[in-house]
């Protein structure tokens, strides 16, 4: 591996510890499964350096900077990645470290919903798209259950016209299979209904947390401004701005990834360098 100069994204030495084991666990697997037919040539750090690249830049594949290994190669592990679940399992991971750190028990109890929806670029499948009459906007639409603290349990995306019930019901649905300890959730009041009685079935108390009438213009509402700062922190990644990704699945893996470097960050008490900061002593990788 030849030396480069680092970028702001680049993973340091903390961070790629952190998540090395399990990525090193799947290349291992798949060599003695044999589904690798040849020896891989290239770093998984730096392989996962690019996917971060671009998550955090939003260029397309195609522009990656020709210090990373080729688009093509990244590309094919970040779909592998987000087929077999790899990224979920990363989050999972550190949200449990992240929640231990904070004197919390690992497994959640309360969390908070919320959707958004996004335009899409033109590559993006019609089928998948949809537009959401109430925003007017024509695109994708993300739903994504937080923790009390703001960390990502679940994340859904569909096409804009999907109604906020199907969203809820498919969020609940994965949040407490993967998390049985759940018992309630805050949502706002474009979950009806349906949201609350599917909870119900769930063992989830779902409450809809409405603004106050009297307040005008902008307010911080009841729990909701947990889950509305972790869409604010998913927005500081480029690529989420918009949505690129011609594979809903692939999307959903695009903000879980967002989240994992959020966790390691915070795990690792690092910061991102702004565009206009110079890069700190850490973020140098090892040649």
């Amino acid at each position: 591996m030849t030396a480069r100069r680092p970028y702001p994204s680049d993973l340091s030495d903390a961070r790629w510890g952190l998540i090395a084991p399990r990525l090193t666990a799947w290349r291992q697997a798949r060599t003695d499964a044999g589904v690798s037919r040849r020896t891989p040539t290239h770093d998984l750090r730096d392989i996962v350096n690019a996917i971060l690249y671009v998550n955090r830049t939003g260029i397309a594949w195609r522009y990656l900077p020709h210090d990373f290994p080729p688009h093509a190669t990244v590309y094919g592990y970040f779909a592998a990645w987000s087929k077999e679940g790899i990224f979920t399992d990363l989050n999972y991971q550190l949200t449990g470290l992240v929640r231990d750190h904070h004197g919390r028990t690992v497994e959640p109890t309360a969390s908070i919903m919320d959707s958004q929806s996004v335009k899409t670029s033109t590559n993006v499948p019609l089928t998948t798209q949809g537009t959401d009459a109430g925003k007017k906007i024509v695109g994708r639409k993300r739903g994504i259950i937080t923790d009390t603290l703001g960390l990502l349990l679940a994340v859904t995306v569909c096409a804009a016209s999907a109604s906020d019930n199907t969203i809820g019901m498919n969020l609940l649905d994965q949040a407490t299979t993967t998390y049985p300890t759940l018992t309630k959730t805050w949502v706002d009041a474009g979950f009806k209904n349906r949201v609350v009685e599917h909870g119900a079935a769930l063992g989830v108390d779902v409450e809809i947390v409405t603004k106050d009438p009297q307040i005008k213009g902008f307010s911080v509402v009841k729990r909701r401004w947990v889950v509305e700062r972790t869409i604010g922190w998913l927005m500081h990644h480029r690529r989420l701005v918009r949505d690129y990704e011609t594979r809903p699945d692939n999307s959903a893996s695009m903000i879980t990834l967002a989240m994992i470097d959020n966790l390691a960050k915070r795990l690792t008490t690092e910061t991102t360098p702004t565009w206009r900061e110079p890069l700190k002593p850490q973020h140098t990788q090892n040649t």
